[in-house]
């Protein structure tokens, strides 16, 4: 039986009124990620699916929280104790995260990029990368800066970026938006496919639900309830 990776229960993010817009709240009542699971967190623009993300990768810190495991860290306990350190740590080692815009460094090689994590880490792990460049087909572009790649090819090298110390945990933003129709299911399915390898847990937050629904990725989705938004509950 597959074990539990992320368990998280009772979660409340809240951001107070500002100048630039309303106050917002944002509320998991449950979410549950094994090893080499695969989830959709689908919904409107605004209804707080990149606010997910960053709760999940620890760059926010949720209001309240019942229970709020990754691994066997206790991950309550560390915002609890303000142990700011400790969840970045966490994040370097277990999470990988592809952002939308990709968030490239654009001194850094395609190569350099992707070998970032491993050298915060001090391992080196270069027959993963080149299987990395091979599988998202990048060999031959690998020393080019991110400004001399196209937009597709820089999604594809912060793809690559977040698998490239193995992670327990992915968390890709819409990971495909840029690519466009032609390009976007080959690369859900190589994001797939190299995190199961590697025995990692997905969360993929999508709007083209289509897509999703083709690879049998399971859905929850973020929506409005009562001035909160919600993920609502697993079918």
């Amino acid at each position: 039986m597959a074990s539990c990776l992320l368990e998280v229960r009772d979660l409340r993010y809240e951001r107070s009124r500002t100048d630039a817009g309303d106050a917002f709240v944002l509320e998991v009542d449950e979410l549950e990620l094994q090893a080499g699971e695969a989830i959709g967190i689908v919904g409107p623009s605004g209804c707080g699916k990149s606010t997910l993300v960053d709760l999940l990768a620890l760059l926010r810190r949720p209001a309240s929280v019942g229970r709020f495991r990754l691994l066997d860290e206790d991950l309550a306990s560390l915002w609890k104790r303000n142990a700011l350190d400790a969840c970045t740590l966490l994040r370097a080692v277990h999470i990988g995260v592809v952002l939308q815009t990709g968030g490239l460094l654009p001194s850094l090689s395609a190569r350099e990029n992707i070998l970032l994590p491993q050298r915060l880490q001090g391992r080196l792990d270069l027959d993963w990368l080149d299987t990395l460049l091979r599988m998202l087909d990048l060999k031959g572009l690998d020393r080019r800066l991110p400004a001399q790649l196209s937009i597709g090819q820089r999604q594809r090298v912060a793809v690559a970026r977040a698998l490239a110390h193995r992670p327990a945990l992915v968390l890709a933003d819409e990971p495909t938006a840029s690519l466009g129709v032609e390009h976007a299911p080959a690369a859900l399915d190589l994001l797939l496919r190299l995190a199961a390898d590697s025995g990692a847990a997905v969360l993929v937050v999508s709007h083209d639900i289509p897509l999703l629904e083709s690879r049998r990725v399971p859905m929850r989705r973020c929506a409005w309830q009562g001035g909160a938004v919600r993920l609502e509950a697993a079918t």
